[in-house]
Parts: C-alpha cells; sequence; structure tokens
C-alpha cells in the first residue's frame, strides 16, 4: 500500500488460533462472579483444571513445570452457591452462526449436567452465538439430547428455550437475572 510521501506499508495477515476463542466470555463472567461476591450477592468460581506436575525444573531458585498432564476429566467450568441453591454452569463459545455443535460438550459432561438436575441443583450453559449471549437450562438441553440424533443444536431451538443475558458496565454478564427468571419465578 502506498501512503502519502512515497512511505510504503505492507500488511502481514495474523494466523488466527482458535484455542482460545471462548476467552473473551470467560473474563466476562469473570468480572460477573467478582462483582456478584463483591455485592454479596452470589458464590459462584471458576473451577481449576486438575493437573498433575510430572517434571520441574529450577531457573533462579524458581520451580518451572516443564510437563503436566490432566489428572481426570473436568466437569463443568464454574460452581457455587446462589440463593441457597447450588449453580454448575459452563460457558461456550461458537462461530457456527445455525446451529451450536454438540462437539463442543463432552459427554462426562453431559452427565454431569444430568446429575446436577437430578439432585436438584441449577445446571445450564451460557452460549455466545451470533454475537448474543443465551442462558441455555440444563433441563432444556437434556432434552435435547435424549429426543433428537443431530450433531448439533439448532439455533431456533437455543433461541425457544434461552434467556438472553444482556451485556453492561457492572455486571458485564448478569447471568443472575437470566437465573432469576427462569428458576426463581415469583421470589
Amino acid at each position: 500500500m502506498q501512503y502519502p510521501n512515497n512511505i510504503k506499508k505492507t500488511f502481514t495477515k495474523l494466523n488466527v488460533s482458535h484455542s482460545n476463542r471462548g476467552m473473551n466470555l470467560e473474563n466476562a463472567i469473570n468480572q460477573t462472579n467478582d462483582y456478584y461476591l463483591r455485592e454479596d450477592k452470589a458464590l459462584i468460581y471458576k473451577k481449576p483444571t486438575p493437573i498433575g506436575i510430572a517434571e520441574v525444573s529450577y531457573n533462579n531458585h524458581k520451580k518451572i513445570i516443564e510437563k503436566a498432564y490432566f489428572k481426570e476429566q473436568s466437569t463443568l467450568d464454574y460452581n457455587g452457591l446462589y440463593k441457597g441453591k447450588y449453580i454448575d454452569f459452563d460457558a461456550k463459545e461458537t462461530l457456527n452462526k445455525t446451529s451450536f455443535p454438540l462437539s463442543n460438550i463432552h459427554e462426562h459432561q453431559t452427565s454431569h449436567i444430568r446429575n446436577v438436575i437430578k439432585h436438584g441443583g441449577i445446571a445450564f450453559l451460557i452460549i455466545r452465538m451470533n454475537n448474543i449471549n443465551y442462558l441455555f437450562p440444563g433441563e432444556a438441553y437434556i432434552n435435547y439430547i435424549d429426543n433428537n440424533d443431530r450433531k448439533s443444536i439448532e439455533y431456533k431451538y437455543i433461541e425457544e428455550q434461552s434467556i438472553i443475558i444482556k451485556e453492561a458496565y457492572q455486571p458485564v454478564l448478569d447471568y443472575l437475572k437470566a437465573v432469576d427468571q427462569i428458576y426463581f419465578k415469583g421470589e
């Protein structure tokens, strides 16, 4: 590209990695959870991934993890308490505009959602799709899994079964408003 004064500017294409695609959504949830804690509204945390350390090196008296492995399969990303109820949920993001790929949710996570619901807890997914954040109830997810053979959930079903979570300044992603609408009607 030629700029004024004969300055040449070249542009290079960035290699975009999709490995951290959901990080913006997770950051918004983490900030929201911090807000809920500060305001004494709920106690919800991101669960750490269970990792085992296999090899450590030392550099200037600091331990550096050289090799590590996942100890066990993790369940959902977040859990905690709200209005005396146990809450467990995961954050998922997709670029697909017409459906949510079920490959984003592992079989052990589906089993975990079933167990949370069976024991009276609240389980759901926060799905960011088409630049909209949805609180998709675990019951709607399980119903879909049990009654469909598809490898994805149609966008229309997500729209019909979910509550939209609006973004704001404080809290960034007030998903507890949606939890109230679904699980605490009339309170």
